[in-house]
């Protein structure tokens, strides 16, 4: 499995009225390291031809993140078949695994607006 990263730092925009990571900004940082993964890994031509549309998201989360913290986002996919994907994300500082998602895509024709089967090429971008 091909895992992708990046590094955030906490700052006063992503808190809460609790001084904690807002739930919303862990679900937007979510999205983007999912783009970023697929435009790091996908072709000029099969992102002319091809788009991704979340279906449903699931997010527990066991420990808060705070102003300052470095908080390590990985990502990776654990399954692609017919025409939907599960994308895990983790979020980390340190070793101490604060949230874990888990998404499911549907990958679209961007000619046809219509869901279509995930094609080999792109299965083998994310092995």
């Amino acid at each position: 499995m091909q895992i992708y990263e990046l590094l955030k730092t906490v700052s006063k925009s992503n808190l809460d009225a609790l001084n904690h990571v807002n739930n919303v900004q862990y679900v937007q940082w979510v999205q983007d390291i999912a783009e970023k993964h697929w435009l790091t890994r996908a072709s000029e031509t099969v992102l002319k031809d091809y788009f991704w549309v979340m279906l449903s998201h699931h997010i527990q989360y066991k420990q808060p993140a705070l102003l300052d913290d470095v908080i390590t986002i990985k990502t990776y996919v654990t399954k692609s078949e017919g025409v939907t994907s599960t994308r895990m994300v983790e979020f980390f500082k340190g070793d101490t695994l604060l949230a874990k998602s888990e998404t499911n895509w549907c990958f679209m024709n961007k000619a046809s607006l219509k869901p279509t089967r995930i094609t080999e090429e792109v299965k083998k971008l994310f092995e």
